[in-house]
């Protein structure tokens, strides 16, 4: 009887979550946003048919393990507010297409915010605090308790017993094959979730901050866009136009975090980008620790 209900209870499981992955939805449920935070307007982008007559224009070079496939998405250009896509990309499924762990980005985004930490909360012990030199009373005959110092920690105004004693630095390493794990992560659930997107380059024609907001309200990319470019020099134009947006920043792709990418609702990636984070992140899948130890982590990469 006791094995005939585990296999019932088994089989609800099993078919609830085959369930969630039918559908109009292909999220699994730890991705799904809850409808009160859902935007109406929002148009969901459709994926790229199979027999799209739409150029590509990136291929995965780096090697496509057996059982999985190249990930495509669609390539669309800043030069113009409404036009049309202009290919398609392949992504590797290694590096935006990974199982979510949310346990990993809640890792990386706890070491994110406290690695720089230090506090300076600083408290008196008994021998700091000015005063207390004396006796108070004689030790015996007065009929009171016994006492060295005005300043003992169960004195009011004494010092303070197990009390911080900063500067405390909160600064702890995580291993590198988790912090990579958490920037594929963040990167597979913004494409799972449909904010994702990738442009051709850069190039904007006008330095007006109103172009670029008129552009990102007709596309429906949300409140908050996160811009990654790879060019030692990124365009004149977009960087006046992102200079007043506090909604809309600008970041090199050596400096994308795991942080950054959840602070922000949408996220930007140029077709340079995309090839600089997959060379990167599949390098780690590869690497032999007794040549390439982790002792400089930003050092040794290729």
């Amino acid at each position: 009887m006791f094995r005939y209900t585990l296999v019932i209870h088994g089989r609800g499981a099993a078919k609830r979550f085959a369930s969630s992955f039918t559908g109009d939805s292909a999220l699994p449920p730890n991705l799904l946003l809850p409808t009160n935070l859902v935007d109406p307007t929002r148009l969901k982008r459709p994926p790229p048919p199979a027999d799209c007559s739409l150029p590509l224009l990136r291929r995965c070079d780096a090697v496509v393990p057996a059982h999985l496939s190249p990930v495509p998405t669609w390539v669309e250009t800043l030069e113009s507010r409404d036009s049309e896509p202009l290919g398609l990309a392949q992504l590797h499924p290694d590096v935006f297409a990974v199982p979510p762990r949310l346990d990993i980005l809640h890792q990386v985004e706890i070491w994110q915010k406290n690695f720089k930490r230090i506090s300076h909360a600083h408290t008196k012990v008994r021998s700091e605090v000015r005063g207390g030199g004396k006796k108070p009373w004689r030790q015996k005959g007065s009929g009171r308790a016994r006492h060295g110092s005005i300043r003992s920690p169960i004195w009011r105004g004494g010092g303070v017993a197990h009390g911080p004693r900063g500067p405390t630095s909160y600064y702890y390493m995580l291993p590198m094959k988790v912090r990579v794990q958490g920037l594929k992560v963040a990167l597979s659930s913004k494409m799972a979730q449909d904010y994702l997107y990738i442009v051709d380059s850069l190039n904007i024609p006008t330095p007006d901050p109103q172009y670029l907001l008129d552009l990102i309200r007709h596309r429906h990319w949300g409140e908050s866009v996160l811009i990654v470019d790879v060019g030692e020099e990124i365009p004149e134009n977009i960087l006046q136009a992102t200079e007043s947006l506090k909604t809309v920043n600008i970041i090199p792709a050596v400096g994308l975090n795991v942080h950054s990418m959840l602070k922000h609702e949408a996220l930007i990636l140029t077709l340079n980008t995309i090839k600089f984070l997959e060379d990167k992140l599949l390098w780690h899948d590869q690497r032999y620790s007794p040549l390439y130890p982790f002792k400089l982590p930003y050092s040794d990469f290729p």
